[in-house]
């Protein structure tokens, strides 16, 4: 029977340095919060986790300004740094600046970001057409009392290694009243291979292919991950196996009607706009040179007071001109750099509760539904708590999927002389009668169908402190095991989720 354990350990340091010469008492603004003036400062050991990443260990820091406390519990600037390193092998380190008036009436942030990742989900292109099997990369420890034993491929078989830095420097001005324009640029630079088995492997025992165990779970060297084989087999072109670096530009419009950004009570929050990202040397003569647009819609209804709110979003992105590399349609376009990583669909910060990356196409629309409550709100020292929850739903489908020749694809894996290698119908969902020989069912759905839509649900847990200091412990379950065959799947962050 396999063991799950979970330890979650959170350690809040809150401290307040206010710039003023002399204590006075504090006013309260219209929903009777005490305004907060000055510089505050609150820390958090960075101690999370992840269902796709794993536990984070590290540290992060945010340092918010409020001045005379005018515009609270909005800031004028935000300073925020993180570095951890979680258990799978993922890296975080981030420093941020958001400021309203360092230019006078215009919004500006940067950001510098370096992410190392040893093993970066990957299940193929067009979501359920791709199948997976979660025995392929599922250790088990009584492999013959719990499924075939020929099922188990590799830990890292839907992984690969990918190193992304990211710069971006933002800037909104106003058009007029609500109606915002928004420029950017930025660089991200990605560094993109196999996973290096030999030092995921550490010092764990080899694999035995005579006696098949896997009491260490050491992987085999000689097992092809899904990554591999579809460089292999032409889906992913030799321009685009191995990363690039891609400057880009951006450009739109917003309407923004929220009474807050960190936990808005009321109003809209809608953005379009335009990103072209360049290509260098192979990659431009490939075509990777190309134009994306975005469109996000979030609306925040009042039920009751600040204490019941119901949140909701939708968006799209979508690949107008030109082509995208494949490790770019994860990456989820955003006017302002708010999160560490915008990666979609799927995960924590797209679809929560469905794997990571689980959907890759070209073009691809979502939804998010929440109903945010407050259920406790009190004061330590001199700052402000509440403890909230929110149950969600999350929903995703691809625009525009991948075209694959099929003919080109059987000629690849006939070409193919892996001794290892499985059926076709191992990894896609197109050819005839798949799933049984998969040992996975198709629930009375057909799965083959690109547009059928990914679907999750959850409830999430916030403590907030000073309305912008959000600490949100998500538990979500995808509602399709083809998107998570796992009912329990926790994420611990900063923030809603938007």
């Amino acid at each position: 029977m396999k063991r799950i354990f979970l330890f979650i350990t959170v350690a809040v340091l809150a401290m307040s340095v206010h710039a003023a010469k002399k204590d006075k008492v504090q006013e309260v603004d219209s929903l009777g919060r005490k305004i907060k003036t000055g510089w505050n400062f609150g820390a958090l050991p960075s101690v999370g986790f992840d269902a796709d990443l794993g536990f984070q260990g590290g540290a992060l820091a945010n340092i918010y300004y409020y001045g005379d406390g005018s515009q609270y519990p909005e800031y004028i600037h935000s300073i925020y740094a993180e570095a951890a390193y979680t258990t799978k092998n993922y890296g975080i380190f981030r420093i941020n600046f958001d400021s309203k008036s360092l230019i006078p009436n215009h919004r500006l942030t940067m950001d510098a970001t370096y992410q190392p990742d040893a093993m970066c989900d990957f299940y193929g292109f067009n979501g359920y057409q791709s199948v997976y099997n979660q025995d392929f990369h599922k250790w088990k420890k009584d492999p013959e009392k719990m499924g075939v034993l020929d099922d188990y491929q590799s830990r890292a078989f839907y992984k690969y290694k990918r190193d992304l830095f990211r710069f971006a420097a933002d800037i909104e001005g106003t058009i007029w009243k609500n109606i915002k324009w928004n420029a950017g640029l930025g660089v991200l630079g990605y560094m993109i291979d196999e996973c290096d088995i030999d030092m995921l492997n550490g010092k764990k025992n080899v694999f035995d292919p005579n006696l098949k165990r896997y009491e260490q779970k050491a992987m085999n060297k000689d097992i092809e991950g899904l990554y591999e084989k579809y460089v292999k087999w032409g889906l992913i072109d030799q321009a685009e196996a191995h990363g690039g670096w891609h400057p880009y530009l951006r450009a739109g419009l917003t309407y923004d009607s929220r009474d807050m950004r960190a936990c808005p009570t009321k109003g809209i929050y809608a953005d379009a706009f335009f990103t072209y990202t360049a290509a260098f040397g192979e990659q431009a003569a490939a075509g990777y040179n190309h134009l994306q647009f975005n469109f996000n819609f979030r609306h925040y209804v009042s039920l009751y007071k600040d204490r019941v709110i119901f949140a909701y979003r939708l968006g799209t992105q979508n690949n107008i001109a030109g082509k995208s590399p494949f490790y770019m349609n994860s990456y989820l376009n955003t006017i302002f750099i708010q999160r560490v990583m915008y990666e979609g669909l799927g995960g924590a910060n797209s679809l929560r509760g469905i794997m990571r990356n689980r959907i890759l196409a070209n073009g691809f629309a979502y939804a998010n539904v929440e109903l945010r409550c407050k259920v406790a709100k009190f004061d330590i020292g001199r700052q402000h708590f509440y403890i909230g929850l929110a149950p969600f739903f999350d929903l995703g489908v691809i625009t525009q999927p991948y075209e694959l020749d099929e003919e080109a694809l059987n000629r690849a894996y006939a070409a193919d002389t892996d001794p290892l290698k499985l059926p076709l119908s191992s990894y896609f969902a197109t050819v005839k009668n798949c799933w049984s020989e998969t040992g996975t069912t198709t629930e009375d759905i057909d799965l083959t169908k690109t547009y059928f839509p990914h679907m999750a649900a959850g409830l999430g847990l916030k403590i907030a402190m000073n309305e912008n200091f959000v600490l949100s412990v998500d538990w979500a379950m995808a509602l399709n095991k083809q998107d998570n065959a796992k009912w329990a799947n926790f994420y611990i962050k900063m923030g809603y989720l938007f």
